[in-house]
């Protein structure tokens, strides 16, 4: 049976083959990576970490020369982690924003996308937390990287600003990137094949939104991931209010206008914030985090069969799924190994902390 975890595989490393060329032949070039505000994160090959800028409407490619696997696996567990960041950065913990987190696959460290500052003209910070417990400042000055300017960016003023760039994923040598363009149909998905090339033209998205009972291309998908239905790579994507949709990536082609197949409604009045893809028990689950509705195990066994919604619906409707009462204030989330998963929990007192949990 061929591997359906497309980009579970990619976090892991164990099926997506990728080149082991250096860095150099990815198009990286030293210099300083001009990042103007804190976005989302995703790791490709060799440790190079995308970091996406909404401020900026560009996508960076950064050798993190972190390619050396952990000599341990110790579960992350960490109180006040804002506070911990707040002090290496020299301010408090009321002066940053937690971006993004996620784990880079060829070390098993952990990268923080982190906003010093509030508003717009706060300072993007990338930082690492290793297998030891240890932040450090990964230097966007002479690094290696790359940089691929978003055609089109929709021009709005904050906060809307940020759905310039809602999410970013690598599979397979291209980068996905999500967000908001100034054309008609502004919600769209821009690949980007890696090394950077010109993209010049994106794919608008449309979809079927069942608790508005509509078509709707110009609202954007809040997180998504990869995930093969039937052997063919597919993008699993989430947009607010909750309608869960699937687009195949061949489908992305630039200049093209793609409709997505809603495969669940899974609630009105939420925001999805982060999603993984994993196998348990010999069958495969998304698990979606949300502000309003919490924890998501949703069963992946019926997409590919599964009806499209096309009609209002009220409540929730398609795949069926199951709310993780144990799992609250979860806000990020990455998968450390095929078990286990790492996730970033805001507490009542607004603090944030680090836990790694086995994966229901």
């Amino acid at each position: 049976m061929r591997p359906r975890l497309s980009y579970l595989a990619a976090l892991l490393g164990l099926a997506l083959v990728v080149s082991t060329a250096p860095a150099a032949d990815y198009g990286l070039k030293q210099g300083t990576a001009d990042l103007k505000s804190a976005g989302p994160l995703a790791f490709g090959p060799e440790g190079i970490l995308f970091a996406g800028d909404h401020m900026g409407a560009a996508v960076f490619a950064i050798d993190t020369n972190d390619k050396t696997p952990a000599a341990t696996t110790t579960p992350v567990k960490m109180d006040k982690a804002d506070d911990r960041i707040a002090g290496l950065l020299g301010t408090t913990g009321s002066d940053i924003t937690i971006a993004d987190m996620v784990v880079n696959p060829a070390s098993g460290n952990v990268y923080f996308s982190i906003g010093r500052g509030r508003g717009p003209e706060a300072t993007p910070v990338i930082l690492k937390l290793d297998r030891k417990g240890e932040f450090s400042e990964l230097s966007l000055k002479d690094v290696k990287f790359a940089k691929a300017p978003l055609p089109n960016p929709a021009p709005r003023p904050q906060p809307q600003r940020k759905d310039v760039l809602t999410g970013l994923a690598y599979v397979a040598g291209k980068v996905y990137v999500a967000g908001l363009s100034n054309e008609e149909f502004a919600s769209r998905f821009l690949v980007m094949p890696f090394p950077f090339t010109d993209a010049k033209q994106s794919t608008s998205v449309e979809i079927f939104h069942g608790n508005h009972g509509r078509l709707e291309t110009n609202s954007p998908i809040r997180t998504f991931t990869s995930y093969e239905i039937a052997g063919h790579a597919n993008l699993l994507a989430s947009y607010t209010c909750t309608p869960l949709v699937k687009i195949p990536t061949d489908e992305l082609k630039p200049g093209a206008k793609v409709k997505g197949v809603t495969v669940a409604e899974l609630g009105n009045g939420n925001n999805p914030l982060d999603m993984i893809v994993y196998n348990k028990g010999g069958k495969d689950y998304l698990l979606m985090t949300n502000d309003r509705r919490g924890v998501m195990k949703i069963s992946l066994e019926k997409i590919g069969t599964i009806d499209g919604i096309t009609a209002r619906v009220s409540g929730t409707a398609g795949l069926p799924f199951e709310t993780l009462t144990a799992l609250k204030g979860v806000v990020q989330m990455s998968q450390l190994d095929k078990d286990h998963a790492l996730i970033l929990v805001k507490g009542s007192d607004n603090k944030h902390s680090l836990e790694t949990i086995e994966l229901p």
